[in-house]
């Protein structure tokens, strides 16, 4: 497991005056990510249209070396003509920062689909898959995942699962203590909507959930990280500081 300190790097106001004034404030992602609250605790939420927007994940670059950081992220699609728009934890990973469960980059399968049960949060079954494929993109339980072999272009394992088909996890107590910072991803039924959601407070698992189900009316969702989980959204000023990460989930546009 992993255990870090996350920091958060506000924007100036006077350098987005000045930005603005030159008209190269950050722009399209100023409408997909939003400051939120619900049932007395905020949130950060990022809405992505996967027919649209560019989602992807990221791992290791072209010489194998490991991302972990945002801002290598951009580095690196700056000299491609584009940049990171939206970015956040992908998924548990290992000391190495290899991925814990399943994951595809590119259609290619880096790590297998792990589907028994086992110890932390990952295999508190059901857990689940974040995939991404064409015009679309599910969070799908992992079991339902190998029956259904889905083509994915990008996918992530991760878990436990927050909500399958409209029910919190079965697992989740609404007196639990176990409070952290959590982010993770939700999908609407037909695949057209994808909701990145990080907490700005620690929460439980039931309360996180509940986010998802309840106000974002999302029937399935997937806890991607805590503890140590981070966003990245420079048009509200936040660019999270810590620790090397495993897998990262973006959002991709022209620069």
């Amino acid at each position: 497991m992993r255990y870090g300190v996350t920091w958060r790097i506000k924007t100036p106001l006077a350098l987005i005056a000045l930005l603005t004034a030159f008209g190269t404030a950050p722009g399209a992602e100023a409408a997909m990510c939003r400051e939120d609250r619900f049932n007395g605790t905020n949130y950060t939420l990022c809405e992505i249209d996967p027919a649209e927007d560019d989602l992807r994940l990221f791992l290791y670059d072209e010489q194998g070396v490991l991302y972990g950081q945002f801002q290598r992220i951009d580095a690196a699609l700056e000299a491609q003509g584009k940049r990171l728009e939206i970015a956040m934890n992908g998924g548990m990973y290992h000391d190495d920062r290899a991925p814990v469960g399943h994951y595809v980059e590119n259609g290619q399968e880096i790590m297998r689909v792990i589907p028994n049960a086992g110890p932390g949060n990952f295999g508190l079954l059901p857990n689940g898959v974040f995939c991404i494929g064409d015009g679309r993109a599910d969070v799908i339980e992992t079991l339902r995942y190998l029956e259904e072999s889905p083509a994915c272009r990008f996918a992530t394992q991760s878990g436990p699962m927050l909500v399958i088909d409209g029910a919190l996890h079965p697992r989740f107590l609404p007196d639990s203590t176990s409070r952290y910072i959590r982010n993770g991803v939700g999908t609407s039924a037909d695949g057209t909507r994808v909701v990145l959601a990080i907490s700005d407070e620690a929460v439980t698992f039931h309360q996180f959930g509940r986010l998802f189900r309840d106000h974002l009316a999302l029937p399935q969702a997937l806890f991607l990280d805590g503890n140590v989980s981070r966003l990245y959204a420079p048009a509200l000023g936040r660019s999270d500081l810590g620790r090397y990460m495993g897998p990262i989930l973006g959002v991709v546009t022209n620069r």
